[in-house]
């Protein structure tokens, strides 16, 4: 490492450079990402420190959403420190952990982006380590793995979420195999990865799990690992949960949907899983009296939203934002109630000019109107609107 290090320097303010001056070779910027860790700062820096005494250029920075007074404990405790540091405290915490990482990322100057968490579970010397395997294989991504040889995920609280992270890898390997393959912990929150790698653009975080977005969605040719034992947190609580756990499903149901042909498979499956409130909505209104023709149509109303709240969370959760909710579902409603008023003509289309038997001009139209449905879906409810030009007046 060269001795000459940055002027440090602690920054609150999210438009200033982290650096006085360009990254230099072989520099490396470390993205933490902070929740109310007000009591782990000081040990931590003065581990990193111990760790990083000479070598690449390193900066250190900050991606806060506390509620806490960790921005402040975090510049005072950067004020003797031989690298620069730098916070940047979100107001709102988007994309939560995931966001954070991601917006870090965004702002990072070295040439190698180190994550890590603040509560020193991960432990700081290794960070030179993880660079070192990376320049030493080539590898665009290295790991920090707690399931090598030589490796341990004892910090985890319990046999109980061992269990859990166990039962997390094996499913997201489960259901990306190729992208996964040449990592045994896909759940690690420590990493290293090679700058021109990412694409933050590309990025849509949805909780903790950030390295599985990175991996899935960056695909990085060459991976290493480096095994670590995970250690207990020096201050403070977990922040995991079960709200956490919901939203690492979501999240995978969301990688796993990211192709057109994944959304649409998806899509199927959603639609027949609303088979299910639509027969009981069906069976409850007609057992009280209801007549079964405004039945019929009040219970596909049900089945209309139980498939919209689903594709709503587990596939297009990342579109929501460029249209109100309201105007989503009356879209959603609309072509699904559309879609049976096609079908009807659709089938007669088939046996009469066709002249096909009524089960498969049924199914051929089901199959029609399924594939029209999903794509007016896609096009009408979730695709971003375009950009509006301004338009000019001559004086």
């Amino acid at each position: 490492m060269s001795e000459d290090l940055r002027t440090p320097r602690a920054l609150s303010d999210p438009e200033l450079s982290i650096a006085e001056e360009g990254p230099a070779a072989g520099s490396v910027t470390l993205v933490i990402p902070t929740f109310n860790e007000a009591g782990n700062i000081g040990e931590l820096l003065a581990r990193l420190a111990d760790a990083l005494p000479t070598g690449p250029a390193c900066e250190v920075l900050f991606v806060d959403d506390s509620t806490d007074d960790t921005p402040a404990v975090i510049e005072k405790a950067a004020l003797d420190l031989p690298f620069p540091v730098a916070v940047l405290h979100r107001e709102s915490a988007d994309g939560g952990l995931g966001g954070a990482v991601v917006e870090g990322v965004r702002r990072a100057d070295g040439d190698w982006i180190v994550v890590m968490d603040a509560d020193l579970q991960h432990p700081p010397h290794l960070v030179p380590e993880l660079v070192g395997a990376g320049e030493r294989t080539g590898a665009g991504l290295v790991v920090a793995s707690r399931y090598l040889p030589g490796a341990s995920p004892a910090g985890l609280a319990g046999s109980h979420r061992i269990a859990v992270s166990r039962a997390a890898t094996w499913l997201a390997k489960g259901l990306f195999p190729r992208a996964l393959r040449q990592i045994s912990d896909p759940m690690s929150g420590f990493f290293a990865i090679r700058r021109p790698l990412v694409t933050t653009d590309a990025l849509a975080p949805l909780g903790y799990k950030i390295l599985l977005e990175l991996a899935v969605r960056c695909r990085p040719d060459r991976v290493a690992e480096v095994p670590f034992v995970f250690q207990d947190r020096h201050c403070g609580a977990s922040k995991s949960g079960a709200r956490e756990g919901l939203r690492f499903l979501a999240h995978l149901a969301l990688l796993r949907s990211s192709t057109p042909p994944a959304r649409m498979i998806g899509f199927g499956l959603i639609g027949l899983s609303g088979f299910v409130p639509n027969l009981f909505a069906l069976w409850l209104l007609t057992h009280t009296g209801v007549h079964y023709l405004p039945a019929e149509i009040a219970a596909n109303q049900a089945g209309v939203l139980w498939n919209f709240a689903l594709v709503e969370a587990l596939l297009f959760r990342d579109r929501r934002r460029h249209r109100h909710w309201a105007d989503r579902v009356g879209r959603f409603a609309l072509l699904a109630n559309a879609d049976l008023l096609l079908r009807i003509p659709l089938i007669a289309l088939f046996v009469g000019r066709l002249g096909m038997q009524v089960l498969p001009a049924t199914a051929l139209a089901l199959v029609t109107t399924f594939v029209l449905r999903f794509a007016a879906t896609e096009a009408l409810v979730y695709m971003p609107r375009p950009a509006r030009t301004a338009r000019t007046t001559k004086s």
